[in-house]
């Protein structure tokens, strides 16, 4: 779906990837996750054509297509790419106007999709978007975004804003709205949120990717525990009220759960390794 070979760009002086290789599949629900500043919300205005790379490439193809490059712009790429960002401004008028008239661009757009995810939200689709609260209005975002049915769809920090309930929702909906044919890649913070819905991984930093992986992989090669004191040889441990939560090499071939918060801590603990450790 995506390659990325040798990525480099900057803001004036100020160098954000130097030298970045990454490769998407189709199908997929990445979870892109890393420190402030890193470039998270860059790579993602890269992947959909709204900043060019300076030096590499970057190709996204779609099934049975051509290979494009997103800083082409070209018509046939843009109407199946969407990009969420985290800030945005609506305009006054009702979400069934803004999905009407924005939906022209993109030909697998669903009005009955639409309708439905907005109701899944509880919201109406004639209530005035700049009338709502900024989570209902990312809620209703949201469901146009994934009403318009694009292979490659791009969502930065989508659940900052949202209650409990509603990112209950949001899971349960990004589930049902994933294909085999679709490629998501979510920025966030968030990672709890998330924990059960994005697979797989992918941890950036100051320097690069530290990891892309799948959490079978993960898995496979860490373990995940709670111990009453942290192991000599744990890449990392954080002191809770039950003992401490760890993550160290597995092994012993091992099965446990993946923790994202410990994953992402100990993959910048340990940049070097992990980059070994989950190098393809």
């Amino acid at each position: 779906m995506i390659d990325i070979q040798n990525l480099e760009f900057c803001y004036g002086k100020h160098k954000v990837f130097d030298n970045i290789t990454l490769h998407l599949e189709t199908g997929k629900i990445y979870g892109l996750l890393g420190e402030n500043g890193v470039g998270k919300t860059t790579l993602l205005r890269i992947l959909c054509g709204l900043l060019r790379s300076h030096q590499g490439c970057c190709s996204v193809q779609f099934t049975g297509q051509q290979s494009f490059n997103p800083g082409d712009r070209h018509p046939d790429f843009l109407s199946q790419v969407f990009y969420l960002p985290e800030l945005f401004v609506v305009p006054a008028t009702t979400a069934e106007c803004f999905a009407r008239s924005h939906s022209q661009l993109y030909p697998n757009h669903s009005w009955e999709l639409f309708c439905k995810l907005m109701n899944d939200f509880e919201l109406d689709p004639k209530c005035r978007l700049d009338r709502l609260s900024h989570g209902q209005q990312k809620k209703a975002m949201i469901a146009f975004a994934l009403s318009l049915r694009t292979p490659l769809l791009l969502l930065d920090e989508p659940s900052n804003g949202l209650d409990i309930p509603s990112k209950t929702q949001f899971r349960k909906v990004i589930a049902e709205c994933a294909t085999e044919e679709t490629t998501l890649v979510i920025s966030t913070h968030q990672v709890r949120d998330l924990e059960n819905l994005i697979d797989p991984v992918i941890i950036l930093d100051r320097e690069g990717v530290v990891m892309n992986a799948s959490v079978e992989q993960i898995a496979e090669k860490l373990y995940f525990s709670v111990e009453n004191q942290c192991s000599a040889d744990a890449y990392f441990g954080e002191q809770t009220l039950n003992g401490y939560v760890q993550v160290a090499p597995n092994t012993q071939g091992l099965e446990s759960r993946v923790n994202l918060e410990i994953l992402f801590n100990a993959a910048l603990n340990n940049k070097r390794t992990f980059q070994t450790l989950f190098q393809r």
